[in-house]
């Protein structure tokens, strides 16, 4: 099974969710969380693990073998990122605007291109509490794209017999979060009553339609706000899943670094039945 953690907007408690379903599945299957957000992951904070495995994250850009080189422009022409462009008889490369697709090299009537390595960040890897497996990727301060490194971490993520692996996405609904997404059983999405937590749920609502994502809904701090989320989430036919009430002993010790299941040991339980609920949306979806 494979479930992300999302939300439409940063601080909505997407990474409480994630660690503390993590740790609440830890004793009936294997865990693997996986952290995504990879310019500014936060996971290792409640589950403490300890790295034992540094990988670089790479992604292979262009470099222009001169003597080979004709100038003919076709590596400019296919490239849609604008990584490459034509002064004269030279050829430049951008490198911070390449993503890595190989079409300059495929294209090229020469073999003028080859591809070289180019470190943007790395992959870590090693136990945290409970013995979950724990993975997440750091981007290079001043590296652009955040998307190459989660595309590395989900290719270590091979399927596995009794194995559940949570992604915690990134915040917002850029591409990193579609990256984060694609190929997943179940989107967990977690917002909280407010009008920006609606506006920004309302935008993962139509991604997840587009790329037929099964979802359902955790509302933090349940009790503040109006009605209108769980209008909206009835029009969409979207379940509710969780709710998790404001409540401020939770906010301090969420601070301190504690889980969800640290601060409240029911939520255990609360969230082996979410679990539970989700295998049988994925089910009935299948069928």
């Amino acid at each position: 099974m494979q479930i992300a953690v999302a939300s439409g907007k940063g601080g909505t408690g997407k990474t409480t969710i994630a660690t503390s379903l993590a740790q609440s599945l830890a004793g009936l299957a294997n865990v693997r969380y996986v952290d995504c957000d990879v310019e500014a992951p936060n996971g290792h904070l409640f589950l403490k693990p300890e790295f034992t495995e540094i990988t670089p994250a790479v992604i292979r850009i262009p470099q222009i073998q001169t003597e080979k080189c004709t100038a003919c422009g076709r590596c400019v022409e296919v490239c849609e990122f604008h990584a490459l462009a034509q002064v004269g008889k030279n050829i430049l490369v951008f490198p911070q605007l390449c993503h890595g697709c190989g079409s300059c090299t495929w294209n090229c009537p020469e073999n003028a291109i080859i591809e070289v390595p180019n470190p943007i960040g790395t992959i870590e890897r090693g136990m945290a509490v409970e013995d979950i497996e724990f993975f997440r990727g750091l981007l290079t301060i001043s590296e652009p794209m955040s998307t190459p490194i989660i595309r590395q971490l989900k290719k270590m993520m091979h399927p596995q017999p009794n194995t559940i692996n949570i992604y915690d996405a990134p915040p917002g609904a850029s591409c990193s979060v579609v990256e984060t997404l694609r190929g997943v059983d179940f989107a967990l999405l977690v917002t909280e009553p407010t009008p920006f937590g609606l506006h920004d749920l309302k935008q993962m609502l139509g991604i997840l339609r587009d790329m037929n994502i099964p979802s359902g809904v955790v509302i933090n701090r349940d009790g503040i706000g109006d009605d209108s989320l769980k209008d909206i989430l009835r029009e969409s036919n979207i379940p509710i899943l969780l709710r998790v009430p404001f409540d401020r002993t939770l906010a301090e010790n969420l601070a301190a670094g504690r889980t969800l299941v640290d601060v409240y040991p029911k939520y255990r339980d609360i969230l082996r039945e979410l679990y539970q609920k989700v295998t049988e949306i994925v089910g009935g979806k299948a069928k």
